[in-house]
């Protein structure tokens, strides 16, 4: 059984005062989506104040720091420093859906992400976590040009051994054998985070992508988002975040990634074959929106003809012909990396509630954060 804080045990909120940590007044406040001024209402300080806690100017009094914990929903040795903290702000991380979101709601998926970190740190103790096979450096000095995406995307397939002409198989149990942490976001089912559809992270130590569940209601979206986000990490490490030209090659990439172009302009043909696309959607992952993008992309069909099979198949969706299919359907596209890492981590004397103590979070923090697997119950037996 690990021991929690070893180094810091703050044993009231006196204590915790003493030893305040401003990075984790921010932290828990962007998670909690509260501005400064309502939470200076919610604890009954001034909103300048709130600000001198968070810039560490001043440190609360042992009463405001128990008022700040339950304003915030964490434990009140929370704030206590002496823990491994990587803060993150926005030129960080890629936000797939930067434009249609706010400060707020991208500073609350910030501070998820940076406990992700955290939770992932903490496990790497007990086991060691495949190690990163992107090779950042040596892909970002591509060429700008137009087959730059598609360059990158071949590099990336050879590297993680995935034949270049064959469908993807598992994109996001082959993301975690090479290093990069998968996560489905609990958070997202608050309102305010409906907006973001993917982002990511390469400034830690290991890479991260996290994704909100509405999102991987279907496989098909859940593929292309993940592969857009590992263009980021292939082409835009020192990238301008959110910048209209990065996102659009990002995209390039992940069509490159998924339905690569020598296959492609085999099996697409000048005419939109309904039969022909469902098949093709199945066998490699990808959505018959993104078959129909694609032919045009290589200009296997023309702009008129893209517009109308766009039309023709919103309307089979809108007769319930076509419907998502959920990514839990499908094994290898459910992230499982820190959820068997804690796995092992129990098999050595770990458990959520030493591990919720080590991390200074409730343990119902730490569930959720492991919870990205698919959480149907299992059937295993049937007399």
């Amino acid at each position: 059984m690990i021991s929690p804080l070893r180094s810091v045990t703050p044993s009231d909120a006196a204590d915790v005062a003493a030893l305040f940590d401003a990075a984790r007044l921010r932290q828990a406040r962007r998670l909690s989506s509260k501005t400064k001024q309502a939470l200076a209402i919610d604890v009954g300080v001034s909103p300048a104040a709130i600000g001198q806690y968070e810039s560490g100017v001043i440190a609360p009094r042992p009463e405001v720091v128990t008022a700040l914990a339950s304003a915030l929903d964490v434990p009140v040795r929370f704030f206590a420093t002496g823990r491994p903290l990587a803060p993150l702000d926005t030129s960080d991380a890629h936000f797939k859906s930067l434009r249609s979101t706010t400060a707020g709601q991208r500073n609350k998926a910030l501070a998820y992400t940076e406990q992700v970190w955290e939770l992932t740190h903490l496990l790497e103790r007990w086991i060691q976590f495949p190690t990163v096979n992107l090779d950042i450096d040596s892909w970002s000095g591509l060429t700008r040009d137009r087959v730059r995406a598609r360059s990158a995307a071949e590099k990336l397939r050879s590297a993680w051994g995935v034949s270049l002409d064959g469908p993807f198989p598992h994109l996001t149990r082959t993301a975690e054998a090479n290093g990069v942490v998968v996560v489905f976001a609990s958070f997202a089912s608050d309102d305010e985070v409906k907006r973001i559809s993917a982002f990511s992270t390469s400034k830690l130590s290991r890479p991260i992508v996290v994704t909100p569940p509405d999102r991987v209601d279907d496989v098909f979206t859940h593929r292309f988002n993940l592969a857009h986000e590992l263009g980021h990490f292939v082409l835009h490490e020192d990238g301008v975040h959110g910048d209209i030209e990065i996102e659009r090659e990002a995209d390039r990439f992940a069509g490159e990634l998924l339905m690569p172009e020598k296959p492609m302009r085999t099996l697409l043909g000048p005419r939109v074959e309904w039969d022909r696309l469902a098949k093709l959607s199945q066998v490699w992952g990808v959505a018959i929106k993104s078959l129909i993008f694609r032919s045009r992309q290589l200009d296997i069909i023309s702009d008129a003809s893209a517009r109308r099979a766009y039309q023709r198949l919103e309307t089979m969706k809108s007769s319930g012909l076509i419907k998502p299919s959920p990514t839990a359907r499908y094994e290898g596209e459910m992230p499982v990396l820190l959820k068997r890492a804690y796995e092992y981590a129990e098999s050595q004397g770990a458990d959520i509630a030493s591990i919720a103590a080590e991390l200074a979070w409730h343990p119902a923090r730490v569930r959720e954060l492991l919870r990205s697997g698919d959480e149907r119950p299992k059937l295993t037996a049937l007399l």
